[in-house]
């Protein structure tokens, strides 16, 4: 079976005599059982080949043509070139045979998720997890940002642990402390990946979890009042009624 191992140089030429264009091409083919073939297409017809058995450049064209290809091509150290080209074209071909028997390793972009532990509340502190899932080869590297800046303080990065189909997760934890306006970024690295995969995190202020405190305490303090408002109610209604 013949490799895709093939190399093809072509140019132009000017007939001398018309100067009408011509194209010579030239190629270099290889084979897995260590052969070469190397020949010269003029218009797209065979004008010499290399045989390196004997070795000798072999003209498949009468010599009565004009021009003589073996005067127009006799400056052009044909069959050095051809030594050199073979070399080269057997080492590629060499590394194809040996790509077809060890297949570049398999690569599996991972997936990334950020998410909270505990349930959000401005200025208590809490963990960002950044859950890497599904990638293979497994390595990865995690880096975090908080507003735009790098963060290292409070990081940490789990072991790879496997998963049913082969692949990997892994987990990065990143302990802080929520406040209103702060943006959290989550960037993973990975060979399968053509760029690097980015998770964005920020409090949600619309959310109930995130209300102060302090709102709790109001609802009982008016709760309260109604409460000893409808006591004094009664007291009044009683005394009003004797």
């Amino acid at each position: 079976m013949k490799l895709p191992t093939v190399i093809i140089l072509m140019f132009n030429i000017l007939s001398a005599c018309s100067q009408i264009p011509h194209e010579v091409t030239y190629i270099t083919g290889c084979f897995v059982n260590g052969t070469t073939e190397i020949q010269f297409e003029f218009d797209a017809e065979e004008i010499l080949y290399v045989d390196f058995s004997k070795p000798e450049l072999v003209y498949t064209v009468p010599a009565i043509i004009d021009p003589d290809p073996s005067q127009l091509l006799a400056d052009l150290s044909v069959y050095e070139n051809a030594l050199k080209n073979k070399k080269l074209c057997l080492d590629f071909t060499a590394l194809a045979k040996a790509e077809e028997k060890n297949p570049p390793e398999k690569r599996d972009p991972p997936e990334s998720i950020l998410y909270t532990e505990e349930e959000v509340q401005l200025g208590v502190e809490n963990k960002l997890l950044c859950f890497v899932n599904h990638f293979y080869p497994p390595y990865i590297k995690v880096s975090w940002t908080k507003n735009g800046g790098p963060v290292s303080e409070g990081v940490s990065l789990s072991r790879y642990f496997p998963n049913s189909d082969g692949t990997f997760h892994q987990f990065s934890i990143l302990m802080f402390t929520p406040s209103e306006g702060d943006t959290y970024n989550c960037t993973v690295e990975h060979s399968a990946l053509e760029s690097p995969q980015t998770s964005i995190w920020e409090p949600d202020v619309s959310d109930h979890s995130l209300v102060p405190d302090i709102y709790c305490g109001v609802g009982v303090t008016l709760g309260l009042l109604m409460f000893t408002a409808a006591v004094l109610l009664s007291v009044f209604d009683c005394q009003g009624s004797e």
